[in-house]
């Protein structure tokens, strides 16, 4: 994935054979400390031509300005080739601020870093697990800026394979990210996925089984939550048949889509005095 990041960008890529990812981790020349998301190194017949540090960067952070030069001059030590910083951003603001130049020195003008960035609009949408599980951050990135594609299920499914990747309190944090930014249509859709289509998987991860545990016990909530529902439906339409009022094909759709018991229980206090069924939605 990482060509077409960096041609979405209009960045002119080497020559190069093949690709390879790699860990984050710099130990060579950098301390134990500094993790790159993911890094991936082009190489062609006689070598190395280009190393990425690719960053998923979710908000800005200060600190971030000086351990990126790290992670650049690491790999290029590393790998003996030209190396450059791949940020993703989930929106402008992050991407602004991630886009920023990094002055090594002082007052030199030749003495910086200056990041490639990738904002919401330029993200690749991801829905194959192989990528899910090679470039983990970017499907959670995916999910968060491609909720409304046509096959959002997809996404979604590939972002639940990347958050299996990541170790517990990490993969808490990109979920979050995630659910943060769904529309109710869309959190609705990752949600099912979470409870419902991936019920028979087999978890890998202590985070996905012990959100799984959770879903089931919400799940079980919302049916019991759904049957009372129904139930106060049952009776609104009751009260009306019984009443003689007309109720209208228009008007038993939205009656029957209903879920907030609240609103049906205060219905069906209406429809005892109400002249017509349409006098229910009154504000």
């Amino acid at each position: 994935m990482i060509p077409p990041l960096l041609a979405a960008l209009g960045w002119q890529l080497p020559e190069f054979d093949k690709i390879e990812n790699l860990s984050g981790d710099l130990p060579i020349l950098a301390p134990t400390e500094y993790h790159a998301d993911s890094v991936a190194v082009l190489h062609a017949a006689d070598g190395p031509v280009l190393a990425v540090v690719v960053e998923v960067q979710l908000r800005p952070d200060p600190d971030k300005r000086w351990s990126w030069p790290v992670y650049v001059a690491a790999l290029r030590a590393r790998w003996k080739c030209p190396t450059v910083l791949l940020v993703l951003c989930p929106d402008k603001r992050t991407a602004r601020w991630a886009a920023k130049p990094i002055d090594f020195g002082y007052g030199h003008p030749y003495a910086r870093l200056v990041p490639l960035v990738l904002d919401p609009s330029a993200v690749p949408v991801v829905t194959d697990l192989e990528t899910a599980n090679t470039l983990p951050e970017l499907a959670v990135l995916s999910a968060a800026s491609h909720y409304a594609h046509p096959d959002n299920a997809k996404v979604f499914a590939a972002a639940l394979a990347a958050l299996e990747t990541f170790e517990e309190d990490r993969a808490d944090l990109y979920y979050d990210f995630i659910l943060t930014r769904l529309p109710r249509a869309a959190r609705s859709v990752w949600e099912t996925l979470m409870t419902s289509t991936l019920r028979n998987y087999e978890y890998q991860s202590d985070f996905a089984r012990r959100y799984f545990a959770q879903g089931k016990k919400r799940g079980e909530a919302e049916g019991h939550e759904k049957g009372k529902a129904e139930g106060e439906v049952r009776a609104l339409l009751t009260v009306l048949e019984a009443r003689g009022i007309p109720v209208s094909d228009e008007v038993r759709d939205r009656i029957t889509a209903c879920i907030d018991t609240d609103v049906l229980a205060e219905w069906v206090r209406r429809a005892v005095t109400v002249a017509s069924a349409e006098e229910l939605f009154a504000e």
